[in-house]
This record gives C-alpha cells, sequence and structure tokens, in this order.
C-alpha cells in the first residue's frame, strides 16, 4: 500500500476553535496517522500520513477546519512518512519548533 506524508500550517482564527480535537477525529474517521499542534504563533501544525487519497481528504477538511474556524491560509509540504501508529495532539509548540 502506498503511504503518503504531508504537513500543512494552518493559518487564521485556528485556535480556541476546537480545531485540534476535530482534526484528531476526523483523522480516526479516515484511517490517517500523524499528529496535530497549536504553535505559539496562532498558528495550527498537522502531520497526516496515510493512504494517498486519504491524507489529501484531511488536507482538503484543514481549508475549512471546524465550523468556528476562520481558515485564511494553508501550507502543504510533502514529506517522507514516518511510520506513525496513531493519530495525537500534541502539546503547543514553541517558536521555531520542527519535528516529525
Amino acid at each position: 500500500m502506498a503511504v503518503a506524508a504531508k504537513r500543512v500550517i494552518v493559518t487564521g482564527q485556528v485556535q480556541g476553535v476546537f480545531f485540534r480535537d476535530t482534526c484528531r477525529r476526523t483523522a480516526a474517521e479516515r484511517g490517517v496517522t500523524g499528529w496535530v499542534r497549536n504553535r505559539a504563533d496562532s498558528t495550527v501544525e498537522a502531520v497526516f500520513e496515510g493512504e494517498p487519497q486519504a491524507v489529501d481528504a484531511l488536507v482538503e477538511w484543514a481549508r475549512q477546519g471546524p465550523a468556528a474556524a476562520v481558515v485564511e491560509e494553508v501550507t502543504v509540504t510533502e514529506q517522507e512518512p514516518r511510520g506513525h501508529s496513531a493519530f495525537q495532539v500534541r502539546p503547543t509548540a514553541g517558536p521555531g519548533a520542527a519535528d516529525g
């Protein structure tokens, strides 16, 4: 099975609107692994890993987010799959943080 991995940075009113929890539930429904977290700069960062169509569906979901979100921009970067076993909500990242 082909595995795709994409990192997304979501800009806009995306913190305090249940973005991370809704993202986690949506990923679980689609069988996508990876993680999501708030960042200190008020953006949300996520890594989606799994079947390419499911990953693309999560990227599209991130372009709107949950009902209360106001998404202004989504930056998508392809990356090598890391073999995540589940989808998790991670603690808020500090400035300049980057990991897989």
